[in-house]
């Protein structure tokens, strides 16, 4: 599998535009590890990162229908005590706050990653312009010890 090279770095920031396609979550989920290290993330903080990333990502390929050539942008930014999340995508508008949750499909599975990324993180901004879909999360968490132990945020 190829990887994408990470566009920008700075000490707390990691940018990415994978093309739209099927290989577009490993581009991504690389983008987002690099960020979890260079972040210096423990391990629950950075396990959660990047399934809240990956689920979004893999919704945007099977679901958003995004035209061919089209590309996802990642942008992740490490607050104090909290990572904020901004994906770009040109598939379907698709505001995650308006759908309600109908359970895991049990006869093709998934289902549930809409949930874990509303349990894990908080949307700050949604909208749809010009052809382009714009989701900006907060996701808490907090380092301790060098380990990483992160409680789940209350639901």
């Amino acid at each position: 599998m190829a990887q994408l090279p990470v566009l920008a770095q700075s000490p707390c920031v990691v940018r990415a535009r994978p093309a739209a396609d099927r290989g577009a979550v490993g581009r991504a989920l690389a983008a987002t590890r690099a960020f979890c290290q260079q972040a210096e993330l423990g391990r629950d903080a950075a396990e959660r990162l990047v399934i809240v990333v990956e689920e979004w990502v893999a919704n945007v390929v099977e679901h958003g229908a995004p035209p061919p050539g089209s590309r996802i942008g990642l942008r992740l930014v490490q607050g104090s005590g909290a990572i904020r999340i901004t994906m770009t995508d040109a598939g379907r508008p698709f505001d995650p706050r308006q759908e309600a949750f109908k359970g895991p499909n049990l006869e093709r599975g998934g289902g549930a990653g809409l949930e874990l990324l509303r349990a894990w993180s908080r949307v700050a901004a949604y909208g749809s312009r010009a052809g382009r879909n714009r989701l900006v999360l907060q996701m808490p968490y907090r380092n301790e010890g060098g380990g990483g132990h992160n409680p789940p945020p209350p639901v």
